[in-house]
């Protein structure tokens, strides 16, 4: 499926709608990992989104070719949505490469964000040729959907950094809006594009809310106890940069040493070593882990219900089980 769906993506990419501006397109390829220093599988990504949507549409009995447009919309929204997060978060690296607005400046990256952002709805156009205009419509809808909780919840996500402390339930709405609301839309676009009903449409939605949820979570937990080898940062880096990860709102929930010290930091002079600490002496790594394992039965339990005795529904078991299974 990775083959077709790159080249779904290509096709979309190197349309003639962009060969009349100099230069944008080879933004976007660079971004997506085609083109430029560092370029190829590493730079691509693991492309799990679209494989969502292709894998669930063969699953539940569907031509998984005729989901192809869909796939690669939501391939291009997800990296929409990284080069602008990037420049919110002055990320300077993104897969070991210089990111867009590092390598082009933020006016450019902001653009070739928005191109991007367009272009995931031109690659859904095609869906009325693969599987009909009511269906397309339908796809359209769930995406416009999409879009406003994933700009959503990056909005919480960055309002929330300059608070010192928030309640607990702030949380939900915001990994909803930014983790859960897509892979959810990517389970919903294979369903409608393999022809399934609306009960399993409705089970399946679960299962990408859950998958997405509990991938968030183990997010959080590796943003402060992962192996910097494997993830890449620092695990220090969540502490550092103040982010509202589950551990510490929850941390802060409890009101003990953490809490205390969390609201009584000097920014720029972290002992994140104390901090850290602290969490699993209060129990809050543990409590994370919990509800990481929460979502996960939460997710597979979903999946199980819909029944898909298929090659392709074992695969959609499996691509889901190592997503939710990177921590323990």
């Amino acid at each position: 499926m990775l083959p077709a769906i790159d080249a779904e993506i290509r096709a979309v990419v190197d349309s003639p709608r962009l060969t009349a501006y100099t230069g944008l397109r080879d933004i976007l390829a660079y971004q997506l990992g085609w083109e430029g220093p560092g370029s190829g599988i590493e730079a691509r990504g693991k492309r799990i989104r679209p494989l969502l949507v292709t894998l669930t549409a063969e699953a539940v009995g569907g031509d998984w070719q005729k989901a192809l447009p869909a796939a690669a919309a939501v391939e291009l929204l997800h990296n929409f949505s990284l080069i602008h997060d990037d420049i919110e978060d002055a990320s300077l690296l993104r897969r070991g490469r210089s990111t867009v607005w590092a390598k082009w400046g933020n006016a450019l990256a902001i653009n070739a964000g928005d191109a991007m952002f367009a272009l995931a709805f031109a690659a859904l156009q095609r869906l009325e040729q693969t599987v009909g205009p009511a269906a397309a419509f339908r796809a359209g809808t769930i995406l416009t959907d999409t879009c406003l909780q994933l700009t959503g919840g990056q909005h919480l996500d960055i309002t929330y950094e300059d608070a010192d402390s928030l309640p607990l339930e702030s949380y939900w709405p915001m990994v909803t809006g930014k983790t859960a609301a897509l892979l959810s839309a990517c389970v919903q676009f294979g369903v409608i594009c393999g022809g399934a009903g609306s009960p399993t449409l409705e089970i399946l939605s679960r299962f990408g809310y859950s998958l997405g949820l509990g991938f968030q979570i183990q997010d959080d937990w590796l943003g402060i106890w992962g192996d910097e080898s494997q993830t890449g940062k620092s695990n220090a880096s969540d502490l550092t940069a103040g982010k509202k990860s589950l551990p510490i709102l929850y941390g802060q929930k409890l009101g003990g040493g953490f809490a205390h010290a969390w609201l009584n930091r000097t920014k720029g002079a972290i002992d994140t070593e104390h901090l850290t600490e602290l969490l699993v002496e209060e129990g809050v790594r543990e409590y994370t882990e919990t509800q990481a394992a929460q979502y996960t039965r939460d997710a597979m339990s979903a999946l199980k219900q819909a029944g898909l005795q298929t090659d392709a529904g074992q695969a959609l078991h499996e691509l889901a089980a190592s997503l939710l299974n990177r921590c323990f």
